[in-house]
């Protein structure tokens, strides 16, 4: 199957991205590199084509009824233009994908979802529809979507539109803003560990939007940025990548996820009874964080070992930009999962230390 371009895919290649094919879409790894992408978001400022994430709406009646069904998380503590991080569970606890709910009204809420999962998880609420009162529709065609990320992110965006934007916390949005003449929903949302800003509008209307923020923004240090920076800083800000720190195998209790897991709320939601299980009976097995100390960059699915016991694996790992220390997740035996224990992370066939250290390696 050939791989989707966004609506940026052309302002891309003009800017001199590296183009490369992720979730069955053409997309920048970067521009000018990794570390500069990485350290503009850090320091300044980084803007991100996330044009390809999934929209589904729920509408209906029954919305939050069948989201309190769906979703691990609590919606009904949800008030108007506000977000939520929730999770899609199967029956026996792991994860169909990790998602944000935007709460437009009692009746309509919008789930956004990861490009790779699109498909299945609107096929997963169709399969579990049941008899609730709703309609569901898959949009993601009809949205253009950009993260602004950084320090000066509201400064930047500020100068394309009158709204007052500090009036926007975290976790909340305003829809039917004009930016850069352009009507657009403006969301505090963001995967990197900075202040930000996720700004949808049409498909035609989001490279106006783009090409004007790196305009207005270049004095202020402005720079797009890639797949590859927005891993690298996701990961220092410990948020999870599906597939990864969490998937189908790695339930969110494991993935460390608790925060989104409401196992007290009053409504059953699919996978409670067996994640009500796994957090009684104590975790087997836990995501850590650990920083090697010898030479070598840990990558995602190196085996870790314990005085010569496989005791798990690698979820992800870098030389962190920011840190300058290579360091990495890995899911490990909760007996082993003590901070400052040492292991061992395999590394082209030979055991280099690590240690085991707060996965909170940012200290923001």
């Amino acid at each position: 199957m050939v791989a989707k371009k966004t609506p940026l895919y052309d302002e891309h290649v003009k800017l001199g991205g590296k183009i490369v094919d992720y979730a069955g879409w053409f997309l920048p790894v970067q521009y000018e590199g990794l570390i500069k992408e990485h350290e503009a978001v850090r320091n300044d400022a980084g803007l991100f084509d996330v044009s390809h994430m999934g929209q589904i709406m729920v509408k209906g009646k029954d919305a939050l009824d069948f989201l309190q069904y769906l979703l691990t998380n609590d919606i009904s503590k949800m008030t108007d233009n506000q977000t939520m991080y929730a999770l899609l569970c199967y029956p026996d606890g792991g994860v169909v994908d990790d998602l944000l709910v935007y709460k437009y009204g009692p009746e309509e809420y919008l789930l956004v979802v990861n490009a790779a999962n699109t498909e299945k998880d609107f096929k997963w609420m169709i399969d579990n529809k049941k008899d609730f009162n709703i309609i569901l529709e898959n949009i993601s065609d009809q949205i253009g979507l950009v993260a602004l990320q950084g320090p000066k992110a509201e400064k930047i965006l500020q100068k394309l539109t009158d709204y007052d934007l500090s009036s926007i916390k975290p976790f909340h949005f305003k829809r039917d803003i004009e930016v850069a003449g352009v009507s657009c929903k403006v969301s505090r949302t963001g995967y990197t560990g900075e202040d930000g800003f996720e700004i949808y509008s049409s498909p035609e209307d989001i490279v106006t939007v783009w090409n004007k923020l790196l305009e207005v923004g270049k004095e202020d240090g402005l720079k797009p940025a890639g797949l590859g920076a927005r891993d690298t800083l996701r990961f220092e800000a410990t948020m999870p990548l599906y597939g990864q720190e969490i998937s189908e195998d790695v339930t969110p209790l494991e993935g460390g996820l608790k925060f989104a897991v409401k196992l007290d709320k009053e409504a059953d939601f699919i996978g409670k009874e067996a994640l009500k299980k796994q957090w009684e009976e104590g975790l087997k097995r836990k995501i850590v964080g650990f920083e090697l100390l010898g030479r070598g960059i840990p990558r995602e699915g190196y085996e870790v070992y314990k005085d010569g016991k496989k005791i798990g694996y690698v979820t992800t790992g870098y030389l962190s930009p920011t840190l300058k220390k290579n360091i990495g997740n890995a899911l490990i035996d909760s007996s082993e999962a003590d901070l400052g224990n040492e292991i061992d992370i395999m590394i082209r066939n030979k055991p280099v230390k690590a240690k085991i250290i707060s996965r909170r390696f940012l200290k923001k």
